[in-house]
């Protein structure tokens, strides 16, 4: 008798039961051998993500030292041309997701990457001949193209190497290179800047050191990643089954290069979906105070040249202690939304000095500088927000999708910050501080709101798999802080762990076993 025909899978049930998997038999994983396949991910992987990451932020930020040497003046900038340039890579950004989504699920990881790097540095080498502002406009132009895949990218990657519990500490350390970022390029322009030269203004030495650094890495990147862990040359054939394994309780995929209109559909309807991208969006116009106008904020503080760039190494050292230490709170308060609610007190609370106090007085520069700092603080977020989505999503397209959509929303918030500050406020720039402190109390909003709609999602899974005949709860062990040993072949594994398809790639709304992840990060 031939063996029944799996039941289809209809379109119009928003919660259903998985279709039938590829099989992947279980392995023997125990705990050191979890350990020791994750140190190696993180010597090769993890290496490539902090560098690459690095590497964008670096050429991103220049810009804002570039304008402390004189680069409006010698470009003929006037009005709101700076604002202007300063947006118009996150404009290039925000209309190249569509493609830049497909892109991330069709191209492998080892071609793409290098190719981005390539693209954006090449951009930012070719600032330092800019002369006027058509010039600067093309190359940012250019820059922000080639890294619109840069953050969905690392997010997908992420998730494809590493364990839930695992991933937001690594989100953090690619992350966290903002801040070295900021460390750095304060310190590049502080000695490149003491630069005479006949030929080069200090800004385009500063713009083409960074880019040669840029180009010159992609050898290194191409040499060092790789596309997926079947592929992987750092792993043995028996450690990449037990990197497959580690990765079952995830139950977000093991990844895949076709792409699925089915997952782009069900991320559209989200209304998580949506949360998300406010958070981005509202989150990232505060960004724009430090990344665009922070040198310009602090020169507006009486403070010379050289002085003002030295003064934003601090502002970097803050971004990065602060962002890592989010992150351990969060894991440890087990209470993420909340968390992410807190944070963003502090920097209220500095928007908030450096629009009340005055300028140029010696009595209220101590307070504005500690005011300027206390905007570090939402340098926590982000991280925290992308490794709140990467836990929550499952499906390789659909996790492209709500990167994308999230990386737009960032980009639209770099958009939207910049022209917030307009030159005829500086140096206090009092009317875009004002709107910020108002956006950043409607995003602890958005963070309390999205808290309650995953509790929500996770009650409609519980009866989603009742009525499917299962019990209520799942034990969800991708969150334990150790890995669930695996004794051996598929008969000695843990009742928890008896799942078929885990490493399927099924999204997270056709999965009544997955729960997301509310409390706990």
């Amino acid at each position: 008798m031939d063996p029944p025909k799996p039941t289809a899978i209809h379109d119009e049930s928003p919660i259903i039961t998985k279709p039938p998997s590829i099989q992947h038999p279980h392995v023997p994983l125990t705990e050191e051998d979890s350990k020791r396949i994750a140190r190696k991910t993180d010597r090769t992987i993890l290496v490539v993500l902090i560098w690459v990451y690095f590497l964008q932020i670096l050429d991103k930020s220049v810009l804002g030292f570039g304008a402390t040497y004189g680069i409006e003046t010698d470009t003929g900038l006037t009005g709101d041309q700076y604002s202007l340039v300063g947006s118009i890579a996150p404009i290039a950004q925000l209309a190249w997701q569509p493609f830049s989504s497909w892109l991330i699920v069709t191209v492998p990881p080892r071609i793409l990457m290098p190719t981005l790097v390539l693209g954006w540095g090449i951009a930012q080498t070719c600032m330092a001949a800019c002369h006027n502002f058509s010039g600067l406009m093309a190359t940012r132009f250019f820059l922000g193209l080639f890294e619109a895949g840069c953050l969905p990218l690392f997010s997908i990657l992420t998730s494809q190497w590493y364990r839930r519990a695992e991933q937001p500490i690594r989100v953090a350390a690619w992350y966290g290179t903002n801040g070295v970022a900021t460390i750095i390029a304060a310190i590049l322009s502080f000695g490149l800047g003491h630069i005479k030269s006949s030929v080069m203004k200090e800004w385009q030495i500063i713009f083409l050191t960074v880019g040669l650094l840029t180009i010159l890495s992609v050898p290194f990147v191409y040499w060092r990643l790789d596309n997926d862990i079947p592929t992987a040359r750092f792993l043995t054939e028996s450690e990449k089954a037990q990197a497959l394994e580690r990765l079952r309780a995830n139950r977000t995929g093991a990844g895949t290069r076709e792409f699925k209109l089915s997952h782009v559909y069900e991320a559209a309807l989200e209304p998580k979906t949506y949360l998300w991208a406010s958070m981005a969006l509202l989150l990232n116009i505060g960004a724009s105070v430090s990344n665009v106008f922070g040198p310009l904020i602090l020169s507006g503080l009486g403070y010379d040249t050289y002085t003002t760039t030295l003064l934003n190494m601090p502002f970097g050292a803050v971004q990065v202690i602060f962002i890592l230490v989010a992150s351990y709170l969060a894991q440890k308060a087990k209470l993420k939304g909340i968390v992410l609610a807190v944070i963003m007190l502090p920097v209220v609370a500095g928007l908030a000095i450096l629009y009340a106090f005055p300028r140029n007085t010696p009595s209220s520069n101590g307070a504005l500088m500690a005011g300027y700092y206390l905007i570090a603080f939402l340098f926590g977020g982000n991280p925290l927000i992308v490794s709140w989505i990467v836990a929550n999503t499952a499906g390789t397209t659909k996790k492209s999708v709500n990167m994308s959509l999230y990386n737009a929303a960032v980009s639209a918030g770099n958009i939207v910050g910049p022209l917030l500050f307009n030159s005829k406020d500086a140096p206090t720039y009092r009317h875009g501080l004002r709107a910020c402190v108002g956006i950043f109390v409607a995003l602890i909003a958005v963070f309390l709101i999205q808290w309650v709609d995953l509790v929500i999602l996770n009650r409609v899974q519980m009866k989603s798999r009742v009525r499917n005949g299962k019990a209520a709860r799942v034990v969800d062990v991708s969150m334990r802080e150790h890995q669930v040993v695996v004794q051996g072949g598929e008969e000695g594994v843990e009742e928890e762990e008896e799942h078929a398809g885990e490493l399927d790639d099924v999204t997270d709304g056709r999965n009544d076993e997955f729960v997301l992840v509310m409390l706990n990060v």
